[in-house]
């Protein structure tokens, strides 16, 4: 028994402790296991916790050779239901998981008397490079997913002239309205030409050189290059100069998404791998019902997805601007969506729109999108939510709140042609307008048309894909 187990590969999977990067590690950690892996997908002590109150606790168990595991992030102890300061778990994991990190591997090695296979590779998150360490220290092999796009990692990888050229640490506060941000990057190789400081992932713009972020991202991006080989949670066609660019510096790097299409083809509906979840939100999914009496491209949906935050000044700004708009819409709304407060909408908003809105608290987005229903997607511009946009079809329009998103809505209204943007001081005129022109206008027409085009290419990419070979 234990040599048959020793021939079976065992990945270990260690996704950074945040939901937008635990979905693409988890679909990836799948697509493994079909190809005969034996997984050990490791979570925090904190998501563990919160994956067995959202989901149950029998979903912490796994399946036969796809199981869960946890390590301590380094932070004191808290049962809240919301994501952690991202700064500080940042430096936290950087600083205190590695020694927990091997302990884990070691008991994992420790189980094949028992017929379990040692583990044979890590898969690491771009933001988890300790375990590059931990790798090399064992002797075993390690690859790297980068779980957003390749030219957010292009952007990254020279943050370092910024501080060079004079750039970073912004003078004053000052420059983040007086224009300096309006500032062009033009020696970025394989970066459109127009992108500005302002499109660049937000950590630039702070006036402090020892900033928490800043470096942390330094730190991370510098040990990307010491990786056996990179794998992208992108597709070839949506970025092919950023690509380019990047296999001239890096370690093979091979894009393999989009990854939520790239399950669903290759993992059938009954397989019990679809229930294998690490959403940290009880899912509703009344939803579909509600869709199911929409007509085709009528309705709305609205998701800020894990991490952006507003006031509540900006939550009743969107309200009226869904409802002003006349359109149908979803709106998904977490518990902790509002700075220090509860997200509580006026009686009027509510009253308005009881006929032709529909508000959850968390749902299962890729399902969403892709049905009929559905015209845009009023979104973040989070990663994940770009590539299931496109891989559905669905155009945007975007109010980018931190990280890559300003980059990521950038390339959505030049390159990829199916968005518009929304300024950071959201007002509800500017709402209703958008959405008209999105839904009805000419604007829209052309936009929708590419964002088929869009669905047609990630489609095209997935069945090229060697791993469906």
């Amino acid at each position: 028994m234990g040599s048959l187990a020793s021939e079976i590969p065992h990945a270990v999977c260690i996704p950074y402790p945040a939901h937008g990067h635990m979905n693409p590690m988890l679909k990836l950690a799948k697509v493994l296991h079909t190809r005969g892996f034996h997984i050990t997908f490791v979570l925090t002590e904190f998501n563990h916790r919160r994956l067995a109150y959202s989901q149950g606790t029998e979903i912490i168990h796994g399946l036969p050779n796809f199981r869960f595991a946890s390590i301590p992030d380094g932070l004191p102890l808290s049962d809240e239901e919301a994501t952690q300061n991202i700064p500080d778990l940042s430096e936290s994991t950087m600083k205190t998981c590695r020694g927990p990190f091997l302990s884990l591997i070691a008991k994992l090695n420790e189980e094949t008397s028992s017929g379990a296979s040692p583990v044979s590779c890590i898969v690491w998150d771009r933001s988890m490079s300790f375990t590059l360490d931990a790798a090399r220290e064992l002797g075993i092999p390690e690859i790297l997913l980068w779980t957003t796009s390749a030219l957010r990692l292009l952007g990254y990888l020279h943050f370092h002239q910024l501080v060079e050229r004079g750039l970073f640490p912004l003078t004053d506060k000052a420059d983040l309205s007086n224009g300096f941000l309006d500032t062009e990057v033009d020696w970025i190789p394989g970066l459109r030409k127009g992108i500005r400081l302002k499109d660049l992932p937000s950590f630039i713009r702070v006036t402090d050189q020892n900033d928490k972020m800043f470096n942390y991202i330094l730190h991370e991006t510098k040990r990307a290059s010491m990786a056996s080989a990179i794998v992208l949670h992108s597709f070839e066609d949506l970025e092919v100069p950023d690509l380019t660019a990047l296999q001239k510096i890096l370690p093979p790097v091979y894009a393999i998404g989009p990854l939520s299409l790239l399950f669903r083809r290759m993992i059938p509906s009954h397989n019990p791998l679809t229930s294998v979840t690490t959403s940290l939100w009880k899912e509703e999914t009344t939803f579909m019902d509600w869709l199911d009496a929409r007509a085709p491209q009528s309705v709305v949906y609205v998701n800020f997805e894990s991490i952006t935050v507003m006031t509540k000044d900006q939550l009743v700004e969107f309200a009226w601007g869904l409802a002003n708009s006349g359109c149908q819409f979803l709106w998904v709304i977490r518990p902790d969506q509002l700075k220090g407060e509860s997200a509580v909408l006026p009686p009027q908003f509510m009253e308005e729109i009881k006929e032709r809105g529909l508000m959850t608290s968390w749902c299962a987005q890729e399902e969403l999108l892709c049905h009929s229903a559905v015209g845009i997607f009023l979104t973040h511009s989070g990663w994940n939510s770009m590539l299931d946009s496109l891989s559905c079809g669905v155009p945007m329009i975007s109010w980018p709140f931190f990280a890559e998103q300003q980059t990521n809505c950038f390339y959505s209204w030049t390159d990829w042609g199916v968005g518009m943007e929304i300024n950071n001081n959201v007002r509800r005129v500017d709402v209703e307008g958008m959405i008209r022109e999105m839904m009805v206008g000419e604007k829209g027409k052309k936009m929708r048309a590419k964002a088929v085009e869009w669905k047609e290419s990630a489609a095209n990419a997935v069945s090229r894909s060697t791993w469906r070979r």
